[in-house]
């Protein structure tokens, strides 16, 4: 099944799965990216599993983004709850509009794309069943830790990355630990743009790691 539009709420692209998975890749772009940017990554990453690939809905200087911010690595955080609820609210309607299985959606997000997605995780981890985030940092400090047991998260950080202070991507890790989930921390030798191996990296842990697991629940 292939699906496009605004409804139910983002401009978004759908593709159906392929095979026995029956995971759901979310797809989240980075500044200035849109709902087609993430799709061959997603493709490469896991072969066969549905995409879901949304574009943000904040512009910033005609740029489309997921929350605002107030400057560099500064986010308004008032904007980021209602989005954040609001990516989650959409989600599950998408799950109903498409027939995906959403006890096994897993959030593939760049950057800013990255951010919104640790922020779903956060808030409302019942949405994702894993993620895979690529140069992230910490949305926001959370006052209580949602349970993540049983959740997953490869998060990829570059040692030479201007936009991401290291030691926001290694707190971030922190929490995320704290609040029950598995977390596979990887530093490239990197800025902000990735690169082939991490690429490969990921798709591996997404693969043999969470792919195989759920196929493994559905089998059992």
């Amino acid at each position: 099944m292939v699906g496009e539009g605004p409804h139910p709420g983002f401009v978004h692209r759908f593709i159906g799965g392929r095979g026995g998975s029956g995971v759901t890749l979310l797809l989240l772009h980075g500044t200035g990216g849109d709902e087609s940017d993430l799709i061959p990554l997603g493709r490469e990453l896991a072969p066969g599993a549905a995409l879901l690939s949304v574009r943000g809905k904040v512009l910033e200087n005609g740029l489309p983004r997921f929350f605002r911010r107030l400057a560099e690595g500064v986010f308004d955080q008032e904007d980021l709850r209602l989005r954040t609820r609001e990516l989650a609210v959409f989600v599950g309607e998408a799950s109903r509009e498409y027939g995906f299985d959403p006890s096994r959606v897993v959030a593939v997000g760049y950057s800013n794309g990255a951010n919104v997605a640790a922020s779903v995780m956060l808030r409302c981890p019942q949405t994702l069943r894993a993620a895979v985030l690529l140069r992230a940092m910490v949305p926001f400090e959370p006052r209580e830790l949602p349970d993540l047991s049983g959740r997953s998260v490869f998060l990829s950080a570059g040692r030479f990355d201007p936009m991401i202070p290291r030691e926001s991507a290694s707190r971030l890790a922190e929490i995320l630990r704290a609040a029950g989930a598995e977390v596979e921390l990887r530093w490239q030798e990197a800025g902000h743009g990735l690169t082939r191996a991490e690429i490969e990296e990921a798709g591996v842990w997404l693969r043999d790691g969470v792919i195989s697991r759920i196929e493994g629940e559905r089998e059992g």
